[in-house]
């Protein structure tokens, strides 16, 4: 029995089922019949005998050409694909005595990231005695997340995960809001019920 590996979808002689629903080339009803019947309804009009439901208690098939379907599906997986959003998580590791002008730069370095399209996950790495203070990881977290705020917005807060602080952050028009010139974050969708 030969079945395609992409959909399992079974076609022609492959269909061994005793009683199938066929459906016509052109979308019609054609009812419940034997598989071999089917077959020859599909061999008269050439075109192939394709089982769309094998689920489906009788099993439902349709009479159509299946190359041409595969080539449309193909064709939608494409086009799918290329639609696709894709993005990377990048890193920004800060510490808790960072000096000024490196939280600056760290602050940039994340500003490019998030206007690249990029999700930014800012780390604290606590070594020794650090670990027991998380209260000052916590401050710069929330300084570092005020920093991008005319560009980002927080996804994931600030949390102690073992020896390390993480906080995911992510552009502002990607999880709704809109910037105003003022550089207050709106929700889009108060803008839409204002116009």
């Amino acid at each position: 029995m030969v079945i395609s590996k992409e959909q399992q979808v079974q076609i022609n002689e492959d269909i061994r089922d005793r009683e199938v629903r066929v459906i016509g080339s052109d979308g019609s009803q054609l009812g419940i019949m034997s598989a071999s019947e089917a077959l020859d309804k599909a061999a008269q009009v050439n075109l192939d005998l394709v089982k769309i439901a094998p689920q489906a208690t009788p099993p439902v098939c349709k009479i159509m050409d299946y190359g041409k379907y595969r080539f449309e599906q193909q064709k939608r997986e494409k086009e799918a694909k290329k639609n696709q959003r894709t993005f990377d998580i990048k890193e920004v590791r800060l510490s808790l005595n960072i000096d000024t002008h490196d939280f600056e730069t760290k602050v940039k370095q994340a500003v490019k990231f998030v206007q690249g399209g990029d999700k930014v996950k800012a780390t604290i790495r606590f070594k020794g005695r650090e670990l027991g203070h998380p209260e000052h990881g916590l401050v710069i977290m929330k300084k570092f997340a005020e920093a991008l705020a005319d560009v980002a917005v927080i996804e994931k807060p600030a949390k102690l995960e073992g020896r390390s602080m993480i906080n995911i952050i992510k552009t502002a028009i990607d999880m709704g809001y809109v910037k105003i010139p003022e550089g207050i974050l709106i929700d889009i969708s108060q803008i839409e019920m204002i116009i």
